[in-house]
């Protein structure tokens, strides 16, 4: 199937379209079948374990973030203005991969400390550093390479299915909350796996290869990417935030009808969290496709078109999960997650401003010429979402319904800062192509 689909879409214009269809897929493949597994992992860790689950895969999101730092996009520009020169492409592999491990180092140092001075985190190092093995082993993957010269399928395909495997092995070795360590473990093998054929790949079929570089080429490589670095920490970081202050705020037992039981709060949020991040994901690509076409055509009309089809379809979906989300969740989830429904009701907000918010950040703003404002959207949300944070806890009103409501205000704002942009520029709306590029 893949090759037929490859064939029809040979011809030079639909280069960009077929890779971009392979990125897409090794990005959304990782969601999907995480969140597959989830309604087993719920089951049988339970409300607790489960909780115990996200808040490790919480703190890896800021690990992911800091190895990567931004060398997704910049060594994949990169890559893609020097593709046929082969020695400056094993120079930009080595010297990146060489960065991500500095980064590795630096994060686990960091993780250790934490793990030391934070008391919700302490004796739990061995624990969460399953979850970094597998995240730094999954960071160096050179995906930048692959993208920059345009041959995304063949990372691809490989990386997805070793990643089915794993998550097979889930379905096969979960059996208790005392198998919890299974995650980890098989998510670090499947992403070793994957990051070797890769580099195999690389060195057999694309003749790329480590080599030696100069201290002065890993400080390049660094330098050029902080910039993007910085915009995905503002994009990114929040949206992992509050299960991590969840964790360190809330208690992490509770004595119920004279017994100690573990706070089950982790877990009611970690999983409504979880449906929003898929949700999240698999609309993404819809603005992204957009994107490119923006910026060349400046088609708005074909805006209102994709409003119009999928958003009256998200609040539908959205008012029918707000009136049965506890029983939604009780049913995905498993028994004993019925109040995971109330957060979840809180965040359906951010579902329905998601994808207006994505469609009028690059793809409106960057084609009128207003791409700046994208990501001061995205910073202002950052600290209106940190100062409605500070004034929860302070005033002892941060719970995981809060949170999740500072969420969809976080996520609203946004989309209203970009609304508000467009509006007062409207006038770039009415022009000619080349008249609203200028």
């Amino acid at each position: 199937m893949f090759s037929k689909l490859k064939k029809l879409m040979s011809k030079k214009e639909g280069v960009l379209a077929w890779n971009t269809l392979m990125l897409y897929i090794l990005t959304f493949s990782n969601y999907l079948l995480s969140f597959i597994v989830v309604p087993y992992e719920t089951r049988v860790l339970t409300e607790a374990g489960y909780g115990v689950l996200g808040v490790a895969m919480a703190i890896m999101v800021y690990v992911q973030l800091f190895i990567d730092f931004g060398f997704l996009l910049s060594a994949t520009d990169e890559v893609s203005r020097n593709r046929q020169d082969e020695k400056r492409l094993n120079v930009i592999m080595t010297a990146v991969t060489i960065c991500k491990l500095l980064l590795i180092g630096l994060c686990l140092l960091a993780l250790f400390v934490l793990c030391m001075v934070v008391p919700a985190w302490k004796g739990k190092f061995a624990f969460y550093f399953l979850f970094f093995v597998g995240t730094a082993i999954n960071a160096l993957l050179p995906d930048y390479l692959y993208r920059g010269l345009e041959k995304m399928s063949a990372i691809t395909i490989r990386t997805v299915c070793i990643r089915a495997f794993s998550t097979l092995g889930i379905f096969l070795f979960l059996k208790s909350p005392k198998d919890i360590w299974v995650i980890p473990v098989l998510t670090a093998l499947g992403n070793f796996a994957a990051v070797f054929a890769c580099f195999w790949d690389a060195r057999v079929r694309l003749n790329v290869r480590f080599c030696r570089v100069t201290g002065k080429d890993v400080w390049l490589r660094m330098r050029q990417s902080s910039t993007f670095f910085y915009s995905r920490f503002a994009t990114t970081a929040y949206s992992a935030l509050n299960t991590v202050i969840l964790d360190v705020v809330e208690p992490q037992k509770l004595i119920v009808q004279g017994r100690e039981i573990v706070n089950p709060v982790r877990g009611y949020y970690t999983s409504s969290d979880k449906l929003m991040t898929t949700g999240k994901s698999a609309l993404t690509p819809i603005s992204d496709s957009l994107y490119p076409y923006m910026v060349k055509n400046h088609d708005y009309k074909l805006v209102k078109k994709v409003l119009l089809i999928f958003e009256p379809l998200i609040l539908v979906f959205c008012a029918v999960m707000f009136v049965l989300a506890p029983q939604f969740c009780e049913k995905f989830f498993g028994k004993g997650f019925g109040p995971a429904g109330s957060v979840l009701r809180v965040m359906l907000p951010t579902a329905v401003v998601i994808l207006p918010s994505y469609i009028c950040g690059f793809p409106m703003l960057s084609s009128m010429g207003l791409a700046k404002h994208a990501n001061y959207s995205t910073i202002f949300g950052s600290v209106i979402h940190i100062a409605n944070l500070a004034i929860l806890y302070f005033t002892g009103n941060m719970n995981m319904i809060t949170l999740g409501a500072a969420m969809s205000v976080a996520e609203t704002l946004i989309l209203g800062y970009r609304l508000v942009v467009i509006y007062m520029y409207r006038d770039r709306l009415k022009g000619e192509p080349h008249e609203q590029a200028a």
